[in-house]
């Protein structure tokens, strides 16, 4: 009878060692929760929304205009930062008249409520890097203030996919 019980507990043991490495292997490797602090990606994201970020997607591929994205902020990486990408390596973004251009072309942006402030550019993209914008453009740092600038893909964490709280609003970011 002893020696089952220590079997058992044993058993239980291993279990639950393989779940805690599974699971760091999952948070570290493919998928993260994030929170939404702020409102610099109104109206598409709220503060304090719990997102769930894929961390595997970019290692098959590099972020593309139009994507959610979670990175490091460059000034300091300790930081995460949420934006959307608008232009990418070898692109030229330039910000006037209250729209952003890319390769002189009017970027479509339906998820705007307002037009873009201020002067930027024309500027090429440097190779490995991304230009973000938050969707509240009155209250985002991004791409368009030097702390931020053209962001390292080094520090792309991942891709926002999927918001799973406030319930009301579940369900795939686009």
């Amino acid at each position: 009878m002893y020696q089952k019980n220590k079997n058992e507990l044993l058993e239980w043991i291993q279990a639950i060692v393989v779940a805690i490495i599974l699971a760091l292997i999952i948070k570290t490797f493919v998928i993260e929760t994030f929170l939404v602090d702020g409102e610099s990606m109104l109206p598409t994201l709220h503060n304090a929304d719990r997102l769930i970020v894929n961390k595997f997607i970019y290692h098959f591929k590099k972020p593309e205009t139009g994507n959610i994205i979670v990175f490091k902020y460059p000034a300091d990486p300790k930081s995460d930062f949420i934006k959307r990408v608008i232009a990418v390596e070898g692109q030229t973004v330039e910000i006037k008249n209250g729209k952003v251009f890319i390769d002189n072309e009017p970027l479509n942006e339906e998820y705007l409520n307002e037009s873009t402030p201020g002067k930027f550019g024309p500027a090429k993209v440097p190779e490995n890097h991304i230009f973000v914008l938050g969707d509240n453009r009155d209250n985002s740092r991004d791409s368009r203030f030097p702390d931020v600038g053209f962001v390292p893909l080094e520090n792309v964490k991942g891709e926002a996919i999927f918001r799973i709280w406030p319930l009301s609003r579940f369900g795939l970011v686009k």
